[in-house]
Protein backbone atom coordinates (compact mmCIF):
# COMPACT_ATOMS: atom_id res chain seq x y z
CA UNK A 1 0.00 0.00 0.00
CA UNK A 2 1.39 3.26 -0.95
CA UNK A 3 1.06 5.86 1.80
CA UNK A 4 -1.38 9.06 0.57
CA UNK A 5 0.11 12.33 1.81
CA UNK A 6 -2.03 15.04 2.41
CA UNK A 7 -0.55 18.80 2.73
CA UNK A 8 -2.58 21.32 4.13
CA UNK A 9 -2.89 24.69 1.63
CA UNK A 10 -1.50 27.48 3.56
CA UNK A 11 -3.95 30.03 4.48
CA UNK A 12 -5.33 32.63 2.19
CA UNK A 13 -4.28 36.00 2.19
CA UNK A 14 -7.18 38.75 1.72
CA UNK A 15 -5.97 40.74 -2.10
CA UNK A 16 -5.57 44.26 0.43
CA UNK A 17 -4.05 43.03 4.17
CA UNK A 18 -5.23 45.23 6.49
CA UNK A 19 -3.78 46.34 9.77
CA UNK A 20 -7.53 46.57 11.47
CA UNK A 21 -9.56 43.79 10.13
CA UNK A 22 -12.80 44.78 12.58
CA UNK A 23 -16.06 45.53 10.18
CA UNK A 24 -17.38 48.88 10.45
CA UNK A 25 -21.06 49.90 9.72
CA UNK A 26 -21.61 52.41 7.13
CA UNK A 27 -21.48 55.54 8.53
CA UNK A 28 -18.37 54.66 10.63
CA UNK A 29 -16.69 53.86 7.30
CA UNK A 30 -17.87 57.31 6.30
CA UNK A 31 -16.36 59.14 9.10
CA UNK A 32 -13.05 56.41 8.72
CA UNK A 33 -13.38 57.80 4.55
CA UNK A 34 -14.08 61.41 6.14
CA UNK A 35 -10.35 60.97 7.98
CA UNK A 36 -8.76 59.56 5.25
CA UNK A 37 -9.93 62.23 2.88
CA UNK A 38 -9.14 64.94 5.24
CA UNK A 39 -5.45 63.83 5.69
CA UNK A 40 -5.01 63.46 2.05
CA UNK A 41 -6.15 67.28 1.30
CA UNK A 42 -3.58 68.22 3.87
CA UNK A 43 -1.11 66.84 2.93
CA UNK A 44 -1.00 68.56 -0.84
CA UNK A 45 -2.45 71.79 0.61
CA UNK A 46 -0.56 73.68 -1.53
CA UNK A 47 -1.49 72.07 -4.94
CA UNK A 48 -4.82 72.19 -3.92
CA UNK A 49 -4.31 76.06 -2.76
CA UNK A 50 -2.45 76.63 -6.21
CA UNK A 51 -5.07 74.36 -8.37
CA UNK A 52 -8.08 76.82 -7.11
CA UNK A 53 -6.40 80.63 -6.89
CA UNK A 54 -5.87 79.72 -10.90
CA UNK A 55 -9.56 78.43 -11.15
CA UNK A 56 -10.55 81.75 -9.52
CA UNK A 57 -13.04 84.24 -12.00
CA UNK A 58 -12.53 81.24 -14.71
CA UNK A 59 -15.91 79.39 -15.62
CA UNK A 60 -14.98 76.50 -19.03
CA UNK A 61 -11.84 77.77 -19.61
CA UNK A 62 -10.13 76.74 -16.20
CA UNK A 63 -9.97 72.86 -17.85
CA UNK A 64 -6.84 74.18 -20.55
CA UNK A 65 -5.56 77.37 -18.39
CA UNK A 66 -4.95 75.41 -15.03
CA UNK A 67 -3.94 71.74 -16.33
CA UNK A 68 -0.53 72.33 -14.97
CA UNK A 69 -1.51 72.76 -11.47
CA UNK A 70 -4.98 69.80 -11.73
CA UNK A 71 -2.05 67.69 -12.94
CA UNK A 72 0.41 68.37 -10.23
CA UNK A 73 -2.75 68.10 -7.64
CA UNK A 74 -4.16 64.97 -8.85
CA UNK A 75 -0.10 63.42 -8.84
CA UNK A 76 -0.09 64.68 -5.13
CA UNK A 77 -2.56 62.95 -4.20
CA UNK A 78 -2.42 59.54 -5.97
CA UNK A 79 1.01 59.55 -3.87
CA UNK A 80 -0.74 59.95 -0.33
CA UNK A 81 -4.10 58.35 -1.58
CA UNK A 82 -2.57 54.47 -0.53
CA UNK A 83 -4.04 51.80 1.38
CA UNK A 84 -1.17 52.50 4.45
CA UNK A 85 -2.80 56.26 4.58
CA UNK A 86 -6.25 54.74 4.68
CA UNK A 87 -5.26 51.93 7.38
CA UNK A 88 -3.42 54.36 9.75
CA UNK A 89 -6.59 56.80 9.26
CA UNK A 90 -8.70 53.47 10.60
CA UNK A 91 -6.33 52.89 13.28
CA UNK A 92 -6.59 57.12 14.30
CA UNK A 93 -10.44 56.51 14.35
CA UNK A 94 -10.29 53.65 16.37
CA UNK A 95 -7.80 55.98 18.53
CA UNK A 96 -10.00 58.64 18.80
CA UNK A 97 -13.14 55.90 19.73
CA UNK A 98 -13.02 56.44 23.96
CA UNK A 99 -12.95 60.25 23.21
CA UNK A 100 -16.16 60.03 20.85
CA UNK A 101 -17.66 58.57 23.69
CA UNK A 102 -16.67 60.80 26.53
CA UNK A 103 -18.25 63.57 24.03
CA UNK A 104 -21.05 61.78 23.30
CA UNK A 105 -21.83 61.18 27.12
CA UNK A 106 -21.15 64.62 28.22
CA UNK A 107 -23.59 65.62 25.25
CA UNK A 108 -26.72 63.62 26.63
CA UNK A 109 -25.56 64.69 30.35
CA UNK A 110 -25.94 68.31 29.18
CA UNK A 111 -29.32 67.26 27.76
CA UNK A 112 -30.78 65.84 30.30
CA UNK A 113 -29.63 68.54 32.95
CA UNK A 114 -31.17 71.30 30.24
CA UNK A 115 -34.34 69.60 30.42
CA UNK A 116 -34.50 69.02 34.24
CA UNK A 117 -34.30 73.37 33.97
CA UNK A 118 -37.06 73.71 31.71
CA UNK A 119 -39.36 71.34 33.09
CA UNK A 120 -38.89 72.67 36.85
CA UNK A 121 -38.90 76.67 35.01
CA UNK A 122 -42.20 75.94 33.28
CA UNK A 123 -43.07 73.99 36.41
CA UNK A 124 -44.14 70.74 34.37
CA UNK A 125 -44.73 67.21 35.60
CA UNK A 126 -43.75 64.89 33.25
CA UNK A 127 -46.08 62.13 34.96
CA UNK A 128 -49.53 64.17 34.31
CA UNK A 129 -50.38 63.53 30.59
CA UNK A 130 -51.23 67.35 28.56
CA UNK A 131 -55.29 66.47 28.48
CA UNK A 132 -55.64 66.27 31.82
CA UNK A 133 -57.59 68.65 33.37
CA UNK A 134 -56.98 69.82 37.29
CA UNK A 135 -60.24 69.44 39.27
CA UNK A 136 -60.71 71.27 42.37
CA UNK A 137 -59.57 74.35 41.90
Amino acid sequence: MAAIMTTIPPPRSSAVPSRNPLPLSASQEAQVKELYHKRVRTKCADEVRDFASCCTSRTFTATIMCRKQQKAMNTCMKQYATQDEQDSAREEWFATMDKRKEERALKESKRKEDEKFWREWWAKNPDKKPDQVEKGR
